[in-house]
């Protein structure tokens, strides 16, 4: 956390340096607000300050209605969407969809399948399924490459529901089957 003296500086010049590296709160209101909150300056004698918003809401204060701190840089809200698709892609690579559905993923990340869908067609450039599929078939490229494991634990180490799904799979990308990707033993 900043000194007293640093953050008072930098409020009093609402400084967009300071956004999001501390916070603002007003006694005699209950309030508290980014360093660059356009409202009246308050009294310094009225003012604390504190290193992020939930430490503010701890203290008993609520986020102004202005300059709306729970958005400030490096806040999760601050990300947006972005946000979201990445959880996605952490659990995609984790395996939720190997076993479970789009709507379940969806669910789990609190909104609809199809705007799940729409949010990876702007930050990622394709579907849900479509990069879990990718992610499959980069997993069991390395296992190929890496160990001697049979083809069909291969496949359903990576979270391939059977060998003919796979093998089309792994086919229609490299334009080969999987056992020919295999490098020879030395």
């Amino acid at each position: 956390m900043l000194d007293f003296d640093t953050c008072e500086k930098a409020r009093q010049a609402r400084d967009p340096a300071y956004d999001g590296r501390f916070f603002t709160a007003v006694r005699t209101t209950m309030i508290y607000c980014r360093p660059v909150c356009p409202v009246k300056q308050p009294l310094t004698k009225n003012v604390s300050y504190y290193p992020t918003a939930a430490a503010c809401e701890r203290a008993g204060y609520r986020p102004c209605l202005r300059c709306r701190p729970e958005t400030a840089p490096f806040s999760p809200a601050w990300n947006g969407t972005r946000t979201t698709v990445e959880r996605a892609l952490k659990l995609i690579a984790e395996g939720a969809l190997d076993n479970g559905s789009v709507d379940e993923l969806a669910a789990r990340l609190g909104v609809g399948a199809r705007h799940l869908s729409r949010l990876f067609a702007v930050h990622v450039g394709a579907s849900p399924l479509q990069t879990a599929q990718t992610l499959r078939i980069g997993r069991a490229k390395r296992l190929l490459d890496e160990t001697a494991l049979p083809v069909t634990e291969v496949a359903l180490r990576c979270g391939f529901g059977s060998i003919r799904r796979f093998n089309a799979a792994f086919s229609r990308l490299y334009g080969r089957p999987p056992s020919a990707i295999r490098r020879p033993a030395r």
